[in-house]
């Protein structure tokens, strides 16, 4: 028997139709000399520091830093241990001889798999099933390129490394800062430094003081020519007075043909922001309605950092954009041009998204909006990457009235190209037409003054925010310089989510604003550890494991050594700060570790600090009755947008991020119920 082992139940069920294992047992499927399961995601993660002893179970304190294990180990969740003992004993069942690795196909997909198999003692050997779509003929195509998964262990490394350089910058800047300063601070490795960036943008905005300037605009008729910016008011009236009724005299008229190129297909980044564009969806809410697609079988592989395709995939890509002409209507007279999104060596891991040929067979209408939406988007996309460019001609016409020089510009659309199927039009850059006009032509004018002030730079929402945390760090690279900035196009969403989840962040409509909560916390810390530079560098150094140009210990040496002098610098209580909420009587103890209970600054905590979430629940503050309640044993519950919530005083585990939080058990009801 070979047994398979999938990420998710959906995935898995989709290899099991393609290999014949149809019979359902609980937690997997059977058949064809096959056995099929998955994973759930991570069963099996790093231990935290409390579980190690080495005294890093007490209360915080200085000297109980650096934490380096010198041997990591690792836990079985808690919410899946049940998936994790069938996976265990399907791994040593007798008749297996041989395991197939399906989770996804990248860095965490390869660690889910080899943490369970590992925890496992399992030594059968394994191969490794690499898919970008989830269609019957990538599957099939897939199971006959199989390798070995010793030919994906650099994937392993990065992912490896990734996950105890996350540990050791978190657990260890946690415990630092807060002792140092008295009060419970969460940092994180690239969490820190996009808290410090959206806070700094904050900065900028709050700080912006706006300032007028003028133009002189001379109307002749058909069209305005307008000075340049004049900042005394004074001067501006002067001009205007000078040219009104006066001829202005053509002195240059310039014309260019331009192109706007095709755009690229979407990278899961770019997709993630054109979707916060066009529909305010967060870069979560993108991933989940992507993932939801792939898992259909309607769109390739999602957390991609390509934007392009591989050779072998051509022919598919052309029958998959006549696809999308007829399911989406968009009208094309074109045959689309795929070699503009060919280039293997733009396609490391995975390729672009792009639609699957499941649309010609899938009820479309019947798809949730925000999958349809973002369907949508990506076939708009795929028929805009392989349509002509864009072509107009650019006028600038120069004028000069009263020995000053005025211009107006415009432009003439030639040929439609790709924009004719662009959903979204750009209106920021879109410019009127100009009369034909000459070179010596005159004009008499009516001279008035146009009132401008400059603009202040925007808050981050989700696509500008993505947008600076794909280039953080990396302003002194060429443009085809592999560069990876904060986290990877797997990790953004979850990283806006932690900063959120943590209360450092909060949304207002579109926008990213930092709370009072996330200031205290970047105006404490010190600049290597809200650094996007060095953050982006250790991205890129990931990148190079992955690849196989930089051997994994380096790395973690060069992380060690930072914690160890981190903690060595900032090892001491600064008097000059405190987020101290002491003074506080406890009132009750902790159902997880039976620590003290008191309220803080930022609702209530546990002073054991083994992260349990005790005023919160979905984002609802708890009163002080409630909570006291809950620690004595008592559930409550509340109503929120009309749903009721009941409170069970219950411990039940989430997983987040790489982290795990204790919350309380909750059963949340219908509206009005």
């Amino acid at each position: 028997m070979i047994l398979i082992i999938g990420e998710k139940p959906s995935v898995s069920r989709a290899i099991s139709a393609v290999v014949g294992a149809s019979s359902a047992h609980k937690g997997y499927t059977e058949g064809n000399g096959y056995v099929v399961s998955w994973c759930v995601g991570h069963l099996v993660g790093l231990k935290f520091p409390n579980e190690y002893g080495n005294g890093w179970d007490q209360r915080w304190s200085f000297s109980q830093l650096p934490m380096l294990p010198e041997k990591w180990q690792f836990r079985v969740t808690d919410s899946t241990k049940a998936q994790y003992e069938l996976l265990k004993n399907l791994m040593n069942r007798v008749d297996v001889s041989e395991i197939i690795c399906a989770t996804d196909a990248d860095r965490e997909g390869e660690c889910i798999f080899r943490y369970v198999y590992n925890m496992a003692r399992c030594r059968k050997p394994v191969k490794r099933l690499w898919v970008s779509s989830l269609e019957e003929s990538a599957i099939r195509k897939a199971l006959t390129t199989m390798k070995p998964m010793s030919a994906y262990d650099n994937l392993f490394n990065a992912g490896y490394a990734r996950a105890r350089a996350d540990w050791l910058v978190g657990m260890n800047g946690s415990r630092l800062f807060s002792v140092r300063y008295g009060g419970k601070l969460n940092i994180g490795r690239v969490q820190t430094p996009t808290l410090a960036m959206i806070i700094q943008r904050d900065a900028e905005v709050n700080g912006f003081i706006k300032q007028k300037y003028y133009t002189a605009d001379l109307n002749c008729g058909e069209f305005i020519l307008s000075s340049a910016r004049i900042d005394d008011e004074n001067a501006a009236d002067s001009l205007v007075s000078a040219c009104d009724g006066k001829s202005v005299t053509i002195s240059s008229v310039k014309r260019e043909v331009k192109i706007d190129k095709a755009p690229k297909l979407y990278d899961l980044t770019t997709l993630q922001r054109e979707a916060n564009k066009a529909f305010g969806y967060t870069a979560q809410q993108t991933l989940d309605y992507t993932q939801s697609l792939y898992e259909g079988k309607l769109v390739t592989y999602p957390r991609t950092d390509s934007q392009y395709l591989s050779d072998d995939m051509a022919q598919t890509a052309l029958d998959v954009a006549k696809l999308c002409d007829t399911y989406f209507g968009f009208g094309i007279s074109h045959t689309p041009d795929i070699t503009k999104v060919i280039n293997n060596s733009k396609v490391s891991g995975h390729h672009a998204i792009i639609p699957t040929s499941g649309i010609a067979t899938a009820d479309l209408s019947s798809l949730p909006s925000g999958e349809r939406n973002i369907l949508t988007l990506i076939a708009t996309k795929l028929i805009c990457a392989t349509a002509p460019a864009h072509k107009y001609e650019a006028v600038k016409l120069t004028g000069i009235c009263n020995g000053t020089e005025f211009t107006a510009t415009g432009r003439t659309v030639l040929e439609m190209g790709w924009k004719a199927y662009a959903k979204q039009s750009d209106k920021k850059n879109e410019e009127k037409s100009l009369p034909a006009v000459s070179e010596g032509q005159t004009f008499t004018v009516a001279a008035s003054k146009g009132e401008h002030f400059t603009s202040p730079p925007k808050p981050y929402t989700e696509d500008t925010l993505l947008s600076a945390m794909e280039r953080a760090g990396n302003e002194d690279y060429d443009e085809d310089t592999e560069k990876k900035g904060l986290g990877t196009p797997a990790t953004r969403a979850a990283t806006i989510e932690a900063l959120v989840k943590n209360g450092y962040v909060e949304r207002v409509g579109k926008q990213l604003r930092a709370t009072d909560k996330g200031k205290e916390l970047v105006t404490v810390v010190p600049d290597e550890v809200k650094s996007a530079k060095l953050t982006a560098e250790w991205e890129s150094k990931l990148q190079q494991i992955e690849h196989g140009s930089l051997p994994e210990a380096v790395f973690m040496s060069g992380i060690t050594q930072f914690i160890t002098e981190m903690c060595g610098k900032y090892g001491s209580v600064d008097k000059s700060v405190s987020l101290s909420d002491g003074g506080n009587e406890p009132i009750g103890k902790c159902p997880k570790c039976s620590a003290e209970v008191v309220k803080g600054k930022f609702g209530f905590y546990c002073k054991g600090k083994c992260g349990m979430n005790i005023a919160k629940v979905y984002g609802v503050e708890l009163s002080d009755t409630q909570v006291k309640g809950l620690l004595d044993g008592k559930s409550t519950s509340y109503t929120s947008k009309g749903k009721k919530t009941i409170v069970r005083p219950e411990i039940v585990e989430n997983p987040y991020n790489g982290k795990m939080y204790y919350q309380w058990k909750t059963e949340r009801g219908n509206k009005n119920g």
